[in-house]
């Protein structure tokens, strides 16, 4: 699959240039680092959470965790749990399981970024399936994260 269209409408919209890196299957941030030979915490992953009101896809460093309590705060949603799996599927019809790219806005899914993303020169990020990555600018970046809210989501492992 490479680049499902929806993320590729998303960075042509927001005139981003990428590069793809191609890579043996990985299932999980640490495989993908290893594989790729890419430092974790140049890579920006998607934690998707969810609540009665919807999903929220949560922007973080592939070498930190997700503070839910935190998210929960800065959004005033109090019930914010990981979202089932099913459901993901369904937000991102395009993507592979466990595939998802950190752009919940190209699928209109509300997205919050961690603030240490914000200071990469060059970010890496799945692509929606599991053999390839974006990279691209922190100018490109920045503009993809355009009125994204920032905010401290994470903590070292």
């Amino acid at each position: 699959m490479a680049i499902p269209q929806t993320v590729l409408d998303h960075l042509h919209r927001f005139h981003v240039a990428f590069s793809l890196i191609e890579h043996p299957y990985a299932s999980s941030t640490r495989e993908l680092a290893m594989v790729s030979h890419v430092d974790r915490s140049h890579i920006a992953k998607a934690v998707v959470l969810e609540d009665g009101q919807g999903p929220v896809c949560v922007v973080i460093p592939g070498d930190r965790w997700l503070r839910l309590h935190h998210v929960q705060a800065a959004l005033g949603r109090d019930e914010l749990r990981l979202a089932d799996e099913r459901h993901i599927e369904r937000w991102f019809p395009d993507c592979d399981p466990g595939a998802v790219p950190p752009l919940g806005m190209a699928y209109g899914v509300e997205t919050v970024m961690d603030e240490a993303l914000w200071s990469l020169a060059r970010v890496y990020m799945e692509s929606g399936d599991h053999r390839h990555l974006i990279v691209v600018s922190a100018a490109g970046f920045h503009r993809l994260m355009v009125g994204v809210r920032r905010g401290h989501f994470s903590h070292d492992e």
